[in-house]
Formats: structure tokens, sequence, C-alpha cells
């Protein structure tokens, strides 16, 4: 399943992802990861997750890239259980009219793996018209 975190930049929606990553690395028996833009604010994980911070992958600069490099991570780990994306649309170049095609193949991997994501989107679920929630939890 692919959970969604939305609301305008500023909401909260960082401190809930980090939240929700904590709480989940208590309660399941595999690993969870955290990818996040910057190494800001990744403190107050826990020492349980781990963090990526997408500056140090400079040369991921579009979906497939990315998507590329979460099917690395799935492949050199099975028992990843969960990943947090905080702040998708910083990471590249994934924006709002190309975010559907990103969240289809989030939920195809999630499938294909059993990994839960929880992905926080800088925006409104009303401007996520065009992605397509089956298969989606909104968490807000």
């Amino acid at each position: 399943m692919v959970n969604l975190l939305t609301g305008p930049k500023g909401s909260g929606k960082t401190q809930q992802m980090i939240e929700l990553a904590n709480e989940a690395v208590k309660n399941c028996d595999g690993n969870v990861f955290f990818i996040k833009k910057s190494h800001r604010d990744t403190y107050s994980l826990s020492f349980n997750i781990r963090a990526i911070c997408m500056a140090d992958y400079e040369v991921i600069t579009n979906i497939d890239e990315y998507l590329g490099f979460i099917y690395g991570m799935t492949s050199a780990d099975h028992d990843i259980q969960a990943i947090f994306i905080d702040g998708i649309l910083k990471h590249a170049n994934i924006n709002l009219e190309n975010i559907p095609e990103f969240i289809e193949k989030l939920k195809k991997i999630s499938e294909d793996c059993n990994i839960e994501f929880y992905v926080s989107v800088s925006a409104r679920t009303e401007e996520l018209t065009d992605v397509n929630l089956d298969g989606c939890k909104v968490l807000n």
C-alpha cells in the first residue's frame, strides 16, 4: 500500500512522517527506511531506521532513476517492510504533473515486494486529482 500524507509546505508533514516511522520500527520485524532530501532533521529518527539523504545521490535526476534506486534497495534487502519518502516533490524532478506515474509505480513495487510506502507531498489532496487512489490511503 502507498500511504499519502498531503498538505501545504510548513504544515508539519515531516514531523508526522518521523513519528510514523519511529512507530513503525517499533512494531515490525523487518527494516524501515526513511528517504529525505537533505541531512536536516534526521536526529529525531530512531537509530533502528536507515536514513537516506538524496543529496548524497545527486546523479538521480528523474523518476526512472529514483525508482531504480528503490528497486536496488529492495533487491539488496529483502527484509524491508516500510519505506518513508519525505517531501517527494523535492526529489529527482518529481512534480505534480508526473506524480501520478510515480505513485502507480510505487504501488507496483509495494505489491511485488510487500513493502508499505509512506509518501509526503507538499500539496493539498485536491491537487492530486490525476492520482489513482486505488491502493492508496490518504492519512490526513
